[in-house]
């Protein structure tokens, strides 16, 4: 028998068993989130596109458009999405170049009216701002003012007074002004008297839920717009100022929405001088 000194060791080989699909980490479950966050911004574009109007989509479109910030130019719109373009100066403004009077757009051109000298359209820009501020001296005012959106455009200064929902500014769908409008026209007068442009009046309806066999959108708007003009004239307007007045009926709705009370509205625009 062998001593102690001479024994054997013992060896002990312990084997590792590999059990196939196990969880690899967990790195599975990050790459289906990543799939599932794709899917779901895929599915919001294709709701998206398929929600907004071409105008919409547009003034998304330059909202990421990189050289923005090098036009000298302000964004457009009073609200999400409105306007035609973020480079316009407000919602009615023209498109590409903005509002500026060094840069008059192709259509001032096209009638002879090359860019002005910068006094008339700071008058106009002075003027609107003294519309805008006229909401703070009390509650009954502020309430009237939500009623007006003003705008610089080609034409000149468009001050726009429209229906709210529970505050139309006729009766129905008459043209008996209501006493909202009778408040508000005052205010517009007394504006336009700081200046001597002449003033062009546009009434504007909202679509009809109904066919008629005669549409009468068209005498509504008119006869909304000859009404404002006579309310301007007995809050001492000069009626030899007045250049035009025109009812354009349903067919440049305000919203999306044609049939909506927002579209019933009555426009004033200051006319730049030679327009």
């Amino acid at each position: 028998m062998a001593g102690p000194g001479n024994a054997a060791p013992v060896i002990i080989k312990r084997r590792k068993s590999v059990q196939e699909g196990g969880h690899h980490g967990g790195a599975w479950k990050v790459a289906y989130a990543d799939f599932v966050t794709a899917m779901m911004a895929f599915f919001l574009l294709m709701w998206l596109l398929n929600a907004t109007t071409d105008k919409q989509r547009k003034g998304i479109a330059d909202y990421f458009n990189p050289v923005m910030p090098i036009h000298r130019t302000s964004g457009g719109g009073d609200g999400m999405f409105e306007g035609d373009s973020l480079f316009s100066e407000d919602s009615r403004a023209r498109e590409g170049s903005g509002a500026a009077a060094r840069h008059p757009s192709e259509q001032r051109r096209a009638m002879g009216l090359e860019a002005d000298t910068g006094g008339e359209q700071k008058v106009l820009k002075d003027l609107m701002a003294r519309l805008d501020g006229l909401g703070g001296e009390s509650p009954e005012r502020l309430a009237l003012m939500r009623h007006i959106v003003t705008g610089l455009t080609d034409e000149g200064l468009v001050v726009e007074l429209f229906d709210l929902t529970d505050r139309p500014l006729f009766d129905g769908e008459s043209e008996r002004p209501t006493q909202i409008l009778r408040d508000l026209i005052p205010v517009v007068a007394g504006a336009f008297a700081l200046v001597e442009n002449a003033v062009a009046v546009h009434g504007h309806v909202r679509s009809l839920p109904i066919t008629r066999i005669e549409n009468p959108v068209w005498q509504q708007s008119s006869s909304r717009a000859h009404q404002a003009r006579q309310l301007m004239e007995l809050s001492g307007f000069a009626p030899a100022r007045m250049r035009r007045v025109s009812g354009f009926a349903d067919r440049r709705p305000a919203v999306a929405d044609p049939m909506v009370a927002r579209n019933n509205r009555i426009e004033f625009v200051l006319l730049r001088n030679g327009t």
